[in-house]
């Protein structure tokens, strides 16, 4: 692990620490009397069964008890449903919760801290209990990411490299079959040959298995990000959609892709072609099954999820399940460039208003992110059991692995760090080539300190939630006969909730951060 140790030490270098903290605690716990305290800390993803992260948590357990006496455990809000019940929990007043996985473009964290599920941080209270985190984030220049009316929120995990732009997953293959060029599909609607192809000569298979509500809005955003140049405004939800854009031709007004463009009906048109054409299951709507394994299985030819997912899950277990299957992937915005870098808040970590135990939180924070012991157990798992190291310091699995059965799935997601993360034999060999095709074209989210005033608009954005709840799903999965009327339909019931007066709010604050901001 010397790759590892020597950046580890530049990086100590550079925020003023001493190499020895590399080694030490974090915490200093010798003001702790009796038993560990319990920390728990909230995640997302389906808990594991196979009784791997249970045996993490025992050894790292071991160790946060040295260094903290502190007990981890996690609480996972699972994929069903997720966005209904991640919202609700954290609004519940549960105080048996100590950490929150957030983030500003996912995971509503400027309405959930606006509204109160967040415990301000003072800087005296990260120096004392997560020294190595403060100083890191201090010195990146990242605290202003995250203060709401100059109060830090969260911590943001930002000294973390991904892509979590998402797209299609499918087969070169049967892409080539079905008269692609190298199997490389390049535009959206292009997807409708390929599918027409699978539904002709592949009928075990569907096109695009899709489980609805795990899946977004994938067929109809998909569509739009590639023939618009408008980039969604973050941090500003109605319910689990997001309704407004800005476009890179006027970056200082905000519109909408629901309301204002003409390419909404294209994209809900173009999903009712491939309902009727059978691509995915009837029920789509209401099916909960696990279409990644379909994929792997070769019974569905399309998943889609985002960069990070392809480059570490779908190349190795296409390759290994489905031989030359040719794993692609095309993302959105391929065809016009639109697509954004991730931003610095795209993982993030709060500590719950109802925390009994905030300080203590926040020892086992900067522990399990700076500590590589505690890092390498809580991402990774036990070496030789979860993972093995070869020779020069690369990570591969036990013979016999299987992601789909046998992964740690402890889904920290909120303090990863560049310097403790390992080169996986079993990410896509062409890494490398799919991180410098992105940054040639991403770009970089200009809007990372606006903060909406939201108080004065909670219920109108509830309200337009619960249209879009109603019209979205139904487009996406193309179950109207008129689409072009249902959008005209559903705008006029956008209007009728208040849509205009909440665009025209949020406007005013863009202005206001205008003053001070220059989009390049």
């Amino acid at each position: 692990m010397s790759h590892r140790i020597i950046k580890g030490v530049a990086a100590a270098a550079a925020l003023g620490l001493g190499v020895g903290a590399l080694a030490g605690c974090t915490a200093d716990s010798s003001d702790d009397s009796g038993k560990p305290t319990e920390i728990t800390m909230l995640v997302l993803g389906d808990k594991p069964t196979n009784g791997r992260l249970e045996a993490m948590l025992d050894k790292l357990n071991d160790k946060l008890v040295e260094q903290a006496n502190a007990k981890l455990d996690l609480f996972y809000v699972e994929w069903a449903d997720w966005q209904t019940q991640y919202n609700l929990q954290l609004l519940s007043g549960d105080d048996n919760v100590d950490l929150i996985t957030t983030a500003t473009d996912w995971l509503y964290a400027w309405e959930n801290a606006d509204k109160g599920a967040f415990l301000p941080l003072t800087e005296d209270m990260l120096k004392e209990n997560a020294p190595k985190t403060w100083a890191q984030v201090d010195a990146d220049g990242d605290w202003d990411l995250t203060k709401l009316d100059d109060q830090i929120m969260f911590i943001p995990e930002d000294n973390y490299t991904q892509y979590t732009n998402h797209g299609f997953f499918y087969r070169g293959d049967w892409a080539t079959e079905a008269g692609f060029a190298n199997g490389e599909i390049t535009k959206f609607e292009d997807f409708t040959k390929y599918f027409e192809w699978i539904k002709a000569n592949k009928p075990d298979a569907y096109p695009w298995d899709v489980a609805g509500a795990a899946n977004g809005e994938a067929a109809l955003t998909g569509y739009l990000q590639g023939n618009t140049d408008w980039g969604t405004l973050q941090g500003v939800s109605a319910g689990n959609y997001a309704p407004f854009q800005i476009s890179a031709s006027d970056p200082y007004t905000v519109t909408s892709w629901y309301m204002d463009s003409d390419e909404l009906v294209e994209a809900a048109e173009l999903a009712k072609e491939w309902n009727d054409l059978g691509v995915w299951r009837e029920d789509a709507l209401n099916y909960d099954g696990d279409t990644r394994e379909e994929f792997y299985a070769g019974l569905s030819g399309t998943d889609q999820h985002h960069t990070q997912t392809f480059i570490g899950q779908i190349v190795n277990n296409m390759t290994t399940k489905q031989p030359g299957s040719d794993p692609k992937m095309f993302y959105w915005g391929q065809e016009n460039g639109n697509v954004f870098k991730d931003i610095k808040t795209h993982g993030a970590m709060a500590v719950s208003a109802n925390s009994k135990n905030p300080e203590k939180a926040l020892q086992v924070y900067d522990l399990i992110r700076n500590d590589e012991e505690d890092y390498d157990l809580l991402n990774f798992g036990i070496e030789g059991t979860d993972y093995v190291l070869t020779d020069d310091g690369k990570l591969t699995y036990p013979e016999g692995y299987d992601s789909s059965t046998d992964s740690l799935g402890s889904n920290f997601w909120a303090g990863r760090m560049d310097e403790f993360e390992y080169t996986k034999l079993t990410d896509a060999p062409n890494k490398d080539e799919i991180y410098a095709s992105l940054d040639e074209v991403a770009k970089d989210y200009p809007y990372s300190t606006l903060i909406v005033d939201k108080s004065a608009i909670d219920p109108t954005l509830a309200a337009i939630g619960g249209v879009l709840s109603e019209y979205i799903p139904q487009l996406e999965y193309g179950k109207f006969d008129d689409p072009a009327a249902a959008v005209a339909e559903m705008r006029q019931k956008l209007k009728d909730v208040g849509f205009d007066d909440a665009r025209a709010s949020i406007q005013s604050d863009l202005d206001t951060w205008a003053e001070d901001h220059q989009v390049d």
